[in-house]
């Protein structure tokens, strides 16, 4: 991007303030994972315990602090993504109760947009220690070692099931909502869709 991406607008508003937004809306208390004290006017900030280790290292530090089993984690570069879409993920991930809810698109696992258990704590901890921050190793090392169940779910079976029932599905487009915006092109293209948080 060539600048902060959380602090980038997106329809007048920083980046940060619609992923916040989407937390607040399911009810939960939004939280800010990373060495980012200059964001603390947004939310409370949750520092790295492995600085400079990616997202592993912000799901760790959360993970470490919650008091909750079930913690759901959303990038910042994600404003597509509908609130809803999240509300349904979580509902699912509460039924089940496994170790990691992660939707996939096309086949990809998308773990930065997920609902983990503290469960995942262990071997996130180690991976960091050994200098091996990949987030999906760590939720399958922790499969291997517990007994919760991975949730890996397809969003394109998601919305052929729920529509045409779930009006949220067809604004932006599925293949759309994990679009991340890491280039100004990205950004103007992604601005040019629905924002979620009007819907």
């Amino acid at each position: 991007m060539g600048r902060d991406k959380a602090l980038v607008e997106f329809h007048g508003r920083p980046l940060i303030e619609h992923a916040l937004e989407k937390l607040r809306r399911l009810g939960f208390s939004a939280c800010i994972a990373g060495n980012r004290p200059d964001l603390v006017r947004y939310a409370a900030v949750i520092p790295d315990n492995q600085p400079a280790s990616g997202p592993l290292a912000g799901i760790e530090a959360s993970l470490a602090v919650s008091g909750d089993d079930l913690n759901l984690f959303l990038p910042v570069d994600l404003p597509l993504l509908p609130v809803e879409f999240l509300r349904w993920m979580v509902s699912r991930a509460v039924e089940i109760s496994p170790l990691a809810t992660i939707p996939r698109l096309e086949g990809r696992p998308q773990p930065l947009c997920a609902v983990y258990h503290r469960a995942l704590l262990p071997s996130a901890r180690a991976l960091l220690a050994a200098n091996n921050p990949k987030v999906m190793r760590a939720v399958e090392n922790s499969a291997s070692e517990t007994r919760l169940g991975l949730d890996l779910f397809d969003v394109e079976t998601v919305a052929a099931v729920l529509s045409p029932s779930a009006g949220w599905l067809s604004s932006p487009p599925v293949h759309r909502w994990f679009q991340n915006v890491n280039t100004p092109a990205e950004l103007e293209t992604t601005a040019l869709e629905e924002s979620p948080h009007i819907q």
